[in-house]
Parts: structure tokens; sequence; C-alpha cells
């Protein structure tokens, strides 16, 4: 099985569903009150007094889960292990990401017509409306696909679909080092972070590994601690033996049961939490981060989207102000409460730790952050100006 619950036997069939089965499946398995998984979609199929084979069976299964669940014939995209982005532009212009860039696919999705319905379905599995008077929205899938879907008026062309896949994090330091996404001499210094309880910021662009890199980080964190992760869906799987993971939750098409990174990182602090983990901060939640990590919660970690070390000041700033904070307060508070960034960059498929920077505040009063070091794949390691005050506070 895979990690989506789909046995691996090729691509799924939809035709194998006609419309009339798949209400009727739907309903036995309302009825029966069960989550929809492969062995309650089994049971309904044979419910319906219909004749399968065994192997009709298992793809009427992977079929009909595929329509009722999930992205109905872009699953198949979605289930291959190496997938982590599929877009759709048109009924004939499906593209995939599979680390190393887009690639068009031959898929055909029949009709303009039949992409709206498709994603106007995403749209109600993941609890959300979308439709003429809503003709956007951003939601997230039951396996916690992350779904954002266009319609017309807005998009010319019936509809556009954007899913990230999400995989759970499990690496650790030294699988990283060995895949060449880290170099050997910063091992020591990130355990040395770790275990010094340093207030670490990962930062980088979408897809650089900065969730990878957290969850392998946290896996240096001693087994007699408690871990608090706050997510907006659940991608750290670190390997420790007490994580307490909260998610957050969207409003329902109602607009209620909305649960934010704010309340969650709040909520954490009441917890007993030995460290606070925040999956990624993109809004007013960089305030209670900052807070906590001001409050006697250090070893902190967190990931922020920036370009480089030295943009990370800019971007707090601009999170913080949907918080409310003033400048001042935003450099006060930082400079209080974080350590040491690490920045990854992607360059030709690879994804790879480029800059450690120490966060400091400039004469001035403005926040900064000072290179310590700086790597490429195929080059060795440099130290930067910050280095030696890094390995001076930090090194193990």
């Amino acid at each position: 099985m895979t990690a989506r619950g789909f046995a691996p036997r090729g691509p799924v069939d939809l035709g194998l569903v006609d419309p009339g089965l798949l209400d009727d499946v739907r309903a036995r398995v309302g009825a029966a009150g069960t989550s929809l998984d492969d062995a309650a979609v089994r049971d309904a199929l044979r419910a319906t007094g219909r004749v399968f084979g065994s192997d009709a069976l298992t793809d009427l299964t992977r079929a009909a889960r595929a329509e009722l669940t999930g992205a109905g014939p872009l699953q198949r995209l979605l289930d291959a292990p190496d997938v982590t982005d599929v877009l759709v532009n048109g009924p004939r212009d499906v593209w995939v990401d599979r680390g190393d860039g887009l690639r068009r696919t031959d898929l055909d999705l029949g009709s303009p017509d039949a992409v709206r319905a498709l994603a106007v379905r995403m749209a109600a599995v993941a609890g959300q409306r979308l439709d003429d008077a809503a003709p956007t929205v951003d939601a997230r899938m039951p396996d916690g696909t992350r779904l954002h879907a266009v319609v017309e008026p807005v998009a010319s062309a019936g509809a556009v679909i954007a899913l990230r896949v999400l995989r759970q994090a499990t690496h650790s330091v030294a699988t990283l080092v060995a895949g060449g996404g880290l170099p050997a001499p910063w091992e020591g210094m990130l355990r040395g972070l770790v275990t010094g309880r340093a207030n670490l910021l990962v930062t980088g662009g979408t897809g650089t590994g900065k969730t990878t890199l957290l969850a392998a980080l946290l896996s240096l964190v001693p087994p007699d601690e408690r871990v608090l992760v706050v997510e907006e869906a659940r991608e750290l799987a670190p390997q420790h033996r007490h994580v307490v993971s909260l998610a957050a939750r969207r409003p329902n098409v109602e607009g209620v049961g909305e649960v934010t990174l704010t309340d969650l990182v709040r909520g954490a602090l009441r917890m007993r939490p030995d460290r606070i983990v925040v999956g990624e901060c993109r809004g007013a939640e960089v305030r209670e981060l900052l807070l906590a990590m001001n409050t006697g919660h250090d070893g902190g970690m967190a990931t922020v989207h920036a370009n480089a070390v030295e943009h990370v000041p800019a971007r707090l700033e601009a999170l913080a102000a949907l918080a409310g904070m003033p400048r001042d307060a935003v450099a006060a508070q930082a400079a209080a409460a974080l350590d040491v960034v690490l920045h990854l960059r992607r360059r030709g498929g690879r994804r790879h730790l480029a800059e450690i920077g120490l966060v400091d505040r400039a004469d001035d009063g403005r926040l900064v952050v000072r290179r310590a070091a700086v790597w490429e794949p195929g080059a060795d390691a440099r130290p930067d100006t910050a280095w030696d005050e890094l390995v001076g506070r930090w090194a193990s």
C-alpha cells in the first residue's frame, strides 16, 4: 500500500465507475457512518449486489475512492512517490513537478466543463465552496494535499487547478548529509544548535526543503523533552518519542469552525512544552511565536519564506505588521527571541542548506542577520564574517 491508501497497480481507470454505481457507494458508506477508506468502499461495492472478480473489485475500489475522496483522474499523478505538484491549465494541459522542474503529461481530462466539475468536486470534498459567486478556493483535501482552484469567469479555461502534495518529512541530519543536502562539517554545528537550545528560523523559497530540514533538526532534540508542533497541515513526522502535533483548521462552507495558527501557538504555551515549533509562519502567528521565545521557551523552531538571510528582517517585519506590531517592536522582539537563521536553496532540482546567519540588532536599532557561513554543493563550505561568533556560542 502507498501512503495514500492505494495499492500500486498502475493508473486508476475512472471509466470503470459509472455515476449510478458511484452514487450507490456514496449512499451506502454514508449510511454506515464509516470513513471512506479502501475497506469501506470495497464493502459498499459488494453490498450493491453486483458480481466482481478480485482484480476488478480492487480496480473499482481504487477508482471509486479516487472519485469520492481524492482528485479523480489526477489521483494517479498525486500518488506517484516523487511528485510534488500537479497543475491543470486546461483539459489537455496538465503538468507535474517531480523535483526537477515542470513536465507536461499526456493526461486528457476531456473538456473545460469536466475540469470545472472536477475542481468544484475537490473543493466540496475539502469542505469549501467553488462557483460563480465564489470563483476561487484555497483548501486542503482530506489527505493533506493543498488545493488552489479558480473557475470562470476569473479563469477563461473553465478552471485552473494547482495541487501541492504534502509528504511527511522524516529525514535525519545524517541522511541529509549523505544525500548532499548539507556539508558534513556543518553536522556538528547543527547538533550544537539544537542541544544548546538555540531558537532557529529555517528559511527559503517554496520547495527548498524547509520542512525536511526542520524534521531532521527535531530528531536531534533530547528524548526527555516535550515538543509541541503547530502546522497548517501535518507534514512533520520527526523521529522523536514525545511530539504533540496540532493542525490548523479552515472555516467550513458556512464560515465557522476556523482554528488559526495564532490560536494554536497561543494554546501551545499552556500545554507544558519544552519546545514550540511552528511549521510555517505566514502571518500574524509570528507575533505569538516571538512572544513565546521571549518568555523562557527557548529551543524553538519555525520556517519562513525568504530569498536570503539578509532578507529575513524585512520578511519578519511584513508578517508582524499583519499582527499590528510596529517595526521597532519587531526588531526588539526578534533580536531577543531568534538566534540563528538556516537558509535553504534549490538549484537544478537539488535542495541544500546554503547559508547560516546570526540574528542581531544594529546600532541604529534595525534587525539584521549577519552571514556566518555559505555553501554550494560541489564546493567547500566557507566561513563568513560571523563564523567565529557562531562557533564560539553554539559549536558542540
